[in-house]
């Protein structure tokens, strides 16, 4: 129908009243649907970028302050020892003091592994074994033969265990200690426990500048392994070490990055490793930089088998000749598999919308243009001459008023020529009796008649189109007030029904059979749904619309005052699905105990990402203790969660959001705020939501934000916040949760 109307209009050139109803509704809805899901994808992808970019930056300063600590414990050891021999308050003659102190210090853990040589060939050794107790084995000038020995809980010599020809001075460390006159690591290599091993060897210079011995201590890659592993990275990231010549040395995820052969280590370059992500990120940064001699850290972008990886480099670099490079990588897919998925559900939410809204448009179309037409084609039946018309009452108040003042019309105007009629017989009769000069009278006549039909059919058809003019708008507003009164009276004529259902429940076999036949029970239940969902859907689109725009703000990056209720509305808004009833869940409670706050200066958008923080980590809570309680018992005493606001004094405000979960202990609450310090299970949460709130209430806005929780009772977050950004440096609240 609406395809046939656009091919008449394009012939004639006309636009029709069925397309001037329907186009500019559709329009409007398509227009709005598609700058929102245009929007809301570009937002998110901001996001992501600026979040992927933190992560990789803080992770990477975690991992090279991490590892540099570890290569530091070996070098502040060998300087401990080589300063005391140098001074003279450590004699490395005496082995027995010499193995008593190496022993001290492994046995605190400090180091697992110290050797001292002396240019006689005297050698000290003590180690920590991985069956769980400490060896010594030393050696002098006169015995060639190094002897081993199982130490004691007090560091005594308790066993034998084997006697071994052994000269410290043809080792490599002690000769690369010597050449080099200063502190410096060796290449990895395969120990005499059979794992990869660092060491770093030092030279110790008496007061006249000869030489005294080398200290020598030992370093396992695998803690840093073992380290890399505890380091999580989004849902499926990883991070990996290389050198500067690009072998590995070490990986979260491989568990041995090199290759033993005949008692031989060799390392691996990460262009040849079999992981495709260390593969393609290493031949990305050789393709980008020609190797792997970067000064600064860097930040780029890889496409892995179709997945876009983001990925950082930084370098890690001591004074002993460690030159190590750190890479973070992170799938894009960690950030986006839950946009996609909402991005999917908001379009096909909007197509629905656009679907309803043209079905809709067409049909209010049709029942406005309907009468109109019957009215037009009438008029211009009596154009064409025929006055016997009589156009059908609508539905519609205006059009059946216009409808019966055409009617109307109608009937005058066949009146007035069946009297033109009688008239003109009377003319007749007197042409007759009259003279010829009567026949001029008679022309005039027939002209002043000619004239008054014709005055007679342009007012009235003047009247038509002034009162089609005017009446157009009203049936539109008609509609759209009387959505809510259709309702109603649908409710009270299925209440009527159902009462007589009740009290004549007897009916006759015709109204059984129609019963069945329309499907009366499914017919009163979709009736009322199809009505609430069609009021429901507009104004959830309209609140969906306003509440993003309102909790996002990212074009409002400048401070402004604004109703700190208003962003609390729009966030509980957004979480509103997961307030509400499940199937084995009664819904959450939530009580307001707003305050009359004043309006607040600050960051809108950052302020309601703290909102958002907070509520979904006190509905995690009560959703973990529902996890082991019945539908019984969580109905009994249900999830709540109160939002409580007040005026501390005239300069500041406070807001606090508590929830009756589990609660946490004391310990944990002392850490919340700490970055990637998450109680989530792995892959649940990336720690960085409560660090990052604590930063926009403390340093963007100069407020507080505390946490108070007892176990078992539930958990209080409190914020409290100037006014005015101004006064946030004259006045720092402490926080009313943490003095209760």
């Amino acid at each position: 129908m609406l395809l046939k109307t656009v091919s008449r209009w394009s012939v004639t050139g006309q636009m029709p009243l069925r397309l001037i109803l329907v186009v500019p509704f559709v329009m409007q809805i398509f227009v709005a649907v598609g700058l929102t899901g245009y929007l809301g994808i570009r937002n998110s992808q901001k996001s992501i970028n600026t979040v992927v970019s933190q992560l990789r930056s803080e992770t990477s300063d975690r991992i090279n302050q991490q590892i540099l600590f570890y290569l530091e414990k070996p070098y502040l050891i060998n300087q401990t020892i080589a300063a005391g021999i140098s001074e003279g308050q450590i004699d490395i003659k005496d082995v027995k003091a010499l193995e008593h102190l190496s022993w001290r210090l492994v046995n605190q853990n400090t180091v697992s592994f110290l050797q001292t040589g002396t240019p006689q060939g005297t050698s000290v050794l003590v180690e920590r074994l991985e069956e769980g107790f400490i060896v010594a084995r030393t050696g002098d000038a006169d015995r060639p033969n190094r002897q081993s020995y199982r130490l004691d809980e007090r560091g005594n010599r308790a066993e034998l265990l084997e006697t071994k020809l052994f000269d410290p001075r043809t080792r490599p460390w002690y000769k690369a200690a010597v050449e080099a006159g200063e502190p410096s690591w060796s290449n990895i290599f395969l120990g005499a426990s059979g794992k990869a091993t660092l060491s770093l060897s030092q030279p110790i210079y008496g007061e006249t500048g000869n030489l005294l011995g080398v200290q020598h201590s030992n370093f396992r890659p695998s803690r840093i392994h073992e380290f890399l592993k505890s380091v999580k990275v989004g849902l499926t990231g990883q991070t990996f070490i290389v050198d500067r010549s690009g072998n590995i040395i070490a990986s979260s995820l491989i568990e041995q990055p090199y290759k033993i052969q005949d008692e031989d280590l060799e390392q691996i370059p990460a262009t040849d490793i079999e992981n495709p992500v260390i593969r393609a990120t290493a031949k990305a940064v050789l393709e980008r930089f020609g190797s792997f001699s970067i000064d600064q850290s860097q930040q780029l972008d890889v496409v892995v088998d179709g997945d876009l990886q983001f990925v950082q480099i930084s370098p890690i670099r001591d004074e002993q000749g460690i030159d190590w490079f750190s890479i973070v990588v992170v799938p894009e897919s960690d950030f986006t598999a839950e946009i996609d998925a909402n991005t999917r559900t908001t379009m096909l939410l909007c197509l629905a919308a656009l679907v309803v809204a043209t079905v809709l448009g067409i049909y209010t179309a049709q029942w406005i243009a309907q009468p109109l037409r019957r009215l037009s084609q009438s008029s211009e039946a009596m154009a064409d001459g025929a006055l016997d018309q009589n156009v059908e009452l609508s539905n519609v108040r205006e059009l059946n008023v216009l409808a019966r003042s055409f009617n109307r019309m109608t009937q005058q105007l066949r009146g007035s020529f069946t009297q033109l009629e009688q008239t003109n017989e009377q003319l007749e009769h007197r042409v007759e009796e009259r003279t010829a000069d009567l026949k001029d009278t008679l022309q005039e006549l027939q002209r002043t008649q000619a004239q008054m039909i014709q005055a007679e059919k342009m007012s009235s058809l003047g009247q038509l189109v002034a009162g089609v003019a005017h009446e157009i708008n009203n049936p539109v507003n008609f509609i759209h007030g009387n959505v809510t009164h259709i309702n109603e009276y649908t409710q009270n004529l299925l209440e009527l029904l159902q009462l007589y259902q009740t009290e004549f429940p007897d009916s006759t076999p015709a109204i059984r059979d129609k019963m069945d036949e329309i499907d009366l029970e499914f017919l009163n239940e979709d009736v009322l749904k199809l009505l609430t969902s069609m009021q429901v859907g507009t104004e959830r689109i309209r609140g969906i619309v306003t509440s993003l725009r309102n909790f996002s703000r990212l074009d409002e990056a400048q401070v402004k005052e604004v109703d700190v209720h208003e962003g609390i509305e729009s966030t509980l808004l957004i979480l509103q699905h997961r307030l509400k009833a499940k199937v084995n869940c009664p819904p959450t409670t939530l009580i307001r105990a707003y305050g009359d706050l004043p309006l607040v200066e600050c960051h809108p958008g950052q302020m309601n990402q703290v909102f958002m923080n907070i509520l979904v980590n006190a509905l995690d809570a009560l959703e973990e203790s529902n996890t082991n309680r019945t539908y019984q018992a969580i109905e009994a005493n249900p999830n709540q969660i109160t939002i409580r606001t007040a005026v501390i004094d005239a300069e500041w405000v406070e807001v606090a959001i508590a929830d009756n979960g589990p609660g946490m202990l004391e310990e944990t609450r002392q850490h919340i705020f700490d970055p990637f310090f998450t109680t989530k299970p792995v892959g649940k949460g990336t720690g960085m939501g409560m660090s990052i709130s604590y930063q926009i209430i403390t340093e963007k806005h100069g407020g507080n934000l505390s946490c108070c929780s007892t176990v078992g009772k539930g958990t209080e977050f409190v914020i409290q916040i100037p006014v005015r950004l101004s006064c946030s440096n004259e006045k720092i609240l402490v926080g009313t949760a943490e003095n209760s």
